[in-house]
């Protein structure tokens, strides 16, 4: 009965569980041991039975030898160790029962790898029963029995890994006894280990410890990360999860081969500049051809990569051009006023005359003068005109400048008032700066206080 109870639960430590690692701390090992007696047994409670080691048989392999240890730092680990066995007569006709129950400390060697070296030693009981009592095995768990021999113990073993958690050992431990019955012996065993204690958030074989993502399932060769996209770079280097894309790409596609990833690129499926965001430039302009209102002909960008309109060709764009209906060889973009023509307006002008104080029109003289500078104009319509109104050097440089304006200002006034485009006339206020007069009479400041007719640049 004691066998079938104890290769129950050795079938249930093999197949239940798994192989004591750095990532599984829970150790149990299952499987066959045996005595080597080192000297005779004492103090046997019977005598019908041979107690010399010359009358014994010296390996007697029997099952089960249980193990549990637990990892606690490092390679130690800390656990107890329960075997049953029994020694023959070389006659054959008698046998000792034989119980070990021990109390140990482990210390394994390269725990990871395929060998794992171990060294264990610690404190336990082994009992020697020729009478095979089954209330004597019984009293193997009273403390108050004398059945078990006090006993220390030291040995060394090898653990061979089978997988990421089965293994496989073998191991000798010296056991010398204190008490009867008593005999110093030797303790092989060999069996097989399995390890657990370790999670696995994501239920994909891969322990957390060992996971690098370990909340979601992922592939071994990735220590446990997933690879959605299939392009051999795991999601948690993958800076595109979920589009293919090459080692060299961090795992990002560049559909067009532009040298611009698909998630960066603008225009993914068309070969671009790097500079406008993956997407081409036709015409050259600076302006990507999905910004490109005129794709095929260079313009600004704003304008939205076409050309500012030039209703009249001269060169100069409309929003620049003073006469945008106008071709004109100035700056402007209007036609220039005709060297004649300012001549014309010159000698009229200048009977228009200015109290020294003042910038209104008065008299006769002055008024026939404004309608001959307004015939002139009607009759010559190209260009623009400046009127640039003068003082003489009475008053301050500062008051002079504004009188100046104001006299330029009243001067155009008239001319719209008499049917002039105010477009075609501007003012331009030069103060006491280019007299023509002797300011030191009255005569000469008369002359000063007047306006020119200059053609705009």
């Amino acid at each position: 009965m004691k066998k079938i109870i104890f290769s129950s639960l050795f079938a249930f430590m093999t197949f239940g569980l798994f192989a004591q690692t750095s990532d599984n701390p829970w150790y149990i090992g299952a499987g066959t041991s045996a005595i080597s007696l080192q000297s005779d047994i004492t103090g046997l409670s019977s005598t019908n039975v041979a107690s010399t080691k010359d009358d014994l048989t010296a390996f007697n392999f029997d099952v089960p030898s249980l193990s549990v240890f637990r990892a606690i730092v490092g390679g130690l680990s800390v656990g107890g160790n329960l075997s049953l066995s029994s020694i023959k007569e070389k006659s054959g006709t008698g046998e000792i029962k034989y119980y070990s129950l021990d109390a140990l400390l482990k210390y394994g060697f390269n725990r990871n790898g395929a060998i794992s070296p171990y060294l264990k030693g610690g404190w336990g009981l082994s009992s020697f029963d020729p009478s095979g009592n089954k209330t004597e095995f019984s009293n193997f768990y009273n403390p108050a029995a004398s059945i078990g021999a006090e006993t220390y113990i030291g040995g060394a073993g090898l653990n061979f890994k089978l997988g990421d958690r089965w293994s496989a050992f073998v191991e000798s431990t010296y056991r010398y006894t204190q008490d009867n019955p008593s005999a110093n012996h030797i303790q092989h065993a060999a069996g097989v280990a399995v390890g657990f204690g370790s999670g696995d958030s994501d239920n994909d074989g891969i322990s957390d410890k060992k996971d690098k993502c370990p909340d979601v399932p992922g592939l071994k060769e990735f220590e446990g990360c997933p690879d959605t996209d299939s392009d051999g770079i795991p999601d948690n280097e993958d800076e595109c999860p979920e589009e293919a894309g090459p080692a060299e790409n961090k795992g990002c596609p560049d559909t067009d081969g532009d040298g611009v990833l698909d998630k960066d690129d603008a225009c993914p499926e068309v070969k671009g500049l790097e500079e406008l965001n993956g997407c081409p430039d036709t015409d050259e302009d600076g302006v990507a051809d999905p910004d490109d209102e005129c794709v095929d002909v260079v313009g600004p960008v704003e304008n939205n990569g076409c050309p500012w309109p030039d209703q009249d060709n001269d060169g100069i764009p409309d929003k620049d051009d003073a006469c945008p209906e106008e071709a004109g060889g100035t700056s402007t973009g209007c036609p220039e006023v005709a060297k004649e023509v300012l001549e014309a307006l010159n000698a009229a002008g200048i009977n228009i005359f200015f109290p020294a104080d003042g910038f209104k029109l008065m008299g006769k003289k002055v008024l026939a003068a404004m309608k001959k500078v307004k015939t002139i104009l009607e009759e010559n319509p190209d260009g623009i005109v400046m009127v640039q109104g003068h003082a003489s050097e009475d008053g301050s440089e500062e008051y002079n400048l504004e009188l100046s304006r104001k006299r330029a200002e009243a001067v155009k006034a008239k001319l719209v008032e008499m049917g002039i485009d105010a477009a075609r006339l501007e003012v331009e206020a030069l103060g006491e700066q280019q007299p023509i007069g002797d300011n030191s009479t009255t005569a000469g400041r008369v002359k000063s206080r007047r306006v020119e007719f200059k053609a705009k640049q």
